[in-house]
């Protein structure tokens, strides 16, 4: 996942893509986990990045910005690759490469947070929306960790 200097409409619309992709993944977990702890878990993050990407919408609508994702977004392609891949594996198969997706996924959407994103915002309202749910995503990154420690 790569991310590049944005405008506000950019980091709107990045803000709600990776929040939408989480959704998604987390739905397909709730449906294809093989254990009851990893459909909880995908039925966690599904419901934590809906309402994070709420707040989202509801801010950008406040500020007047229709999020506008990148030309070319890199990291649309990666999303629509590791969900083929997931909705392809079956079992404990599944587990592991859900798990793995979750913890690379979240180290990366943190990462542009921090290094990319957050530098380059003027908006005070959006930095601090960012800002809030940072922990979050620290937390779902953890939280996949340790799944994913249990497994092997």
């Amino acid at each position: 996942y790569s991310f590049h200097p944005f405008t506000r409409t950019a980091v709107v619309a990045i803000f709600d893509a990776a929040n939408t992709w989480d959704i998604q993944a987390g739905e397909l977990a709730a449906k294809n986990g093989s254990t009851k702890e990893i459909r909880d878990f995908g039925a966690m993050l599904a419901r934590d990045h809906k309402n994070v990407r709420q707040q989202g919408r509801d801010l950008a609508k406040k500020l007047n910005v229709t999020p506008t994702p990148p030309k070319d977004f890199a990291m649309a392609k990666d999303h629509e690759a590791a969900m083929k891949k997931l909705e392809s594996l079956k079992g404990k198969e599944f587990d592991k490469a859900f798990l793995q997706h979750e913890v690379g996924y979240h180290k990366a959407v943190i990462e542009a947070v921090t290094t990319t994103l957050l530098p380059a915002l003027q908006n005070a309202e959006v930095k601090d929306l960012v800002t809030k749910v940072a922990p979050a995503f620290k937390a779902h990154e953890d939280a996949a960790q340790n799944l994913l420690n249990k497994l092997s």
